[in-house]
């Protein structure tokens, strides 16, 4: 399979490379691969990684599942390729930004590498997804490679901003340490949660706040 991964990634993760389960899960990955129809491209899996270096990372967003239907799925989470219409989530997260910051957005296609260039780890928790059939590659050892992948980060840098949306991404912040990183939560950007909190949480300005306090750049969402 054709991958894409940054070196960086490549040497903090040598060791789940290498565990059982990774291997139970490529194996599982690959005949997927052949059998059915799967998103995202095999060159995309690692795509969140091979944008953003380790030592870039500034910003982790968590998402759960990669987009399911055709055209949709990109490797980074709630993004889509450009020429495709927003999905309802990232519609949404689109309004609270222009909201939080304050000024209408300049990219307003669903492309979201122009974040991930400025050190926005765009990590969905499963990184493969069967078509049509949501959550249909969890439980398989994703959850585990994603849950290294936070806990590195937690251990390996300082200062980083988690962005947890739902349940499910919450669920994930067990592996942060508080103390050396700010972990942002609300309800998710989905239509059926998104007035239940996630607007005017004011995550995109708490965390360049955040970013120039501790010396760093802040990221343009807009």
């Amino acid at each position: 399979m054709d991958v894409k991964i940054h070196p960086t990634w490549k040497e903090h993760l040598r060791d789940e490379f290498e565990k059982p389960y990774f291997r139970e899960l490529t194996a599982f990955v690959k005949k997927e691969y052949i059998n059915e129809v799967v998103y995202p491209e095999p060159k995309a899996i690692f795509r969140a990684l091979d944008l953003c270096p380790f030592e870039d990372v500034s910003v982790v967003i968590l998402g759960q599942d990669p987009y399911h239907n055709p055209e949709q799925a990109n490797g980074l989470c709630f993004a889509v390729p450009k020429d495709v219409r927003l999905p309802p989530s990232l519609q949404n997260v689109f309004k609270e930004i222009e909201s939080d910051i304050g000024k209408p957005m300049v990219h307003t296609k669903g492309d979201l590498t122009r974040w991930a260039e400025q050190g926005v780890l765009l990590l969905n928790a499963t990184l493969t997804v069967r078509a049509h059939s949501a959550g249909s590659h969890q439980g398989r050892g994703w959850e585990q490679f994603t849950d290294a992948i936070i806990a590195k980060l937690s251990e390996g840098r300082e200062h980083l901003v988690f962005i947890l949306w739902g349940n499910y991404a919450k669920s994930k912040g067990v592996y942060i340490d508080r103390e050396k990183h700010l972990v942002l939560e609300s309800p998710h950007p989905s239509p059926f949660s998104a007035h239940s909190g996630f607007f005017g949480n004011k995550h995109f300005s708490q965390t360049n706040a955040y970013l120039k306090r501790h010396g760093k750049k802040p990221i343009d969402w807009l």
